[in-house]
């Protein structure tokens, strides 16, 4: 058994300000129009000169460039790591979602031990984010180093969308976890490599990552990442209804609460974490369909 406290060397790019907002009110309007937000979830465009930091009460920072399905996976990790999913690096994502992708895709249960097997959490410049063990094998070839000029692309949304309660955490050195490597474990033997490329909607429904699918559908994807659909078994369940139990949806009271006294005051946190965002899975590597109120065009 092999430990993972030496670790390969980070270059990840970790950028700071507070840029003001500079897209066009048309390109917003589109997003909301072709992503079908519900008007519960109450997507404001700012005005001209606000920042990330003016999120008002209640509301939450989201951008553009980045959209997130959460899925209880994504959930378990912000729980063992305890941090807030704003103080997350759009490549720390990249990566808890690629390891996700991976093990589904391979019919392996993603979870956290698993994770830390290739991954100890790294900190720089207010972000907190992953990097490969040396020890440990790699699945994400050629991983992403940077993100360019997403922070200019953003909206304010009710913060009932993400129905989590989530910790800020203050900034503090990060402990080098050792963690052995489980080569003689059959799930570790079994795990393979995917390239760091765009993954299409296809493979991610098929991977259950994805709601883009009718609730009513009789087919389901096929398995072995062929892009194509069988009739389910007449004993089988709906492949909608199969897949939504992966993820974690916001409720009607998480989006009528009132906000607390406190909430949208984000200023201080955001000098010390540099910027609230709602990142994921960039557009490059996968662009997912937003919760199960999204509509979908036909999967095949």
């Amino acid at each position: 058994m092999s430990t993972g406290e030496h670790l390969e060397d980070s270059s990840e790019e970790m950028s700071s300000g507070l840029p003001p907002l500079k897209w066009p009110k048309e390109t917003f309007d589109g997003m909301v129009r072709n992503w079908k937000f519900p008007d519960s979830w109450d997507a404001r465009y700012l005005e001209e000169g606000q920042t990330a930091a003016d999120a008002p009460a209640g509301y939450i920072t989201l951008f553009w460039d980045f959209f997130l399905c959460i899925t209880k996976f994504f959930l378990d990790i912000l729980s063992y790591y305890k941090f807030h999913i704003s103080q997350m690096h759009p490549i720390g994502i990249v990566r808890v979602r690629h390891f996700e992708f991976v093990c589904r895709g391979m019919h392996i249960e993603p979870t956290v031990n698993r994770f830390r097997v290739f991954h100890q959490m790294h900190y720089s410049q207010g972000f907190y984010s992953f990097i490969q063990r040396a020890s440990a094998k790699k699945i994400l070839l050629n991983p992403p180093k940077s993100f360019q000029d997403w922070k200019p692309k953003f909206f304010f949304i009710k913060a009932g969308v993400i129905p989590l309660k989530m910790v800020f955490r203050g900034k503090e050195d990060v402990v080098t976890e050792t963690i052995q490597t489980p080569f003689s474990e059959a799930w570790y033997q079994d795990i393979k490599d995917v390239l760091s490329i765009a993954l299409p909607e296809k493979a991610l429904v098929g991977a259950g990552m994805s709601l883009c699918w009718r609730m009513n559908r009789e087919d389901k994807p096929v398995e072995g990442g062929k892009m194509a659909t069988v009739p389910k078994r007449a004993n089988e369940e709906l492949w909608y209804l199969q897949i939504v139990k992966s993820f974690v949806l916001p409720r009607d009271e998480d989006l009528s609460a009132q906000p607390p006294t406190d909430a949208g005051n984000f200023t201080m946190i955001l000098f010390e974490i540099t910027i609230l965002f709602f990142a994921a899975f960039a557009r490059n590597f996968c662009k997912i369909c937003f919760f199960q109120y999204v509509s979908c065009l036909n999967w095949a």
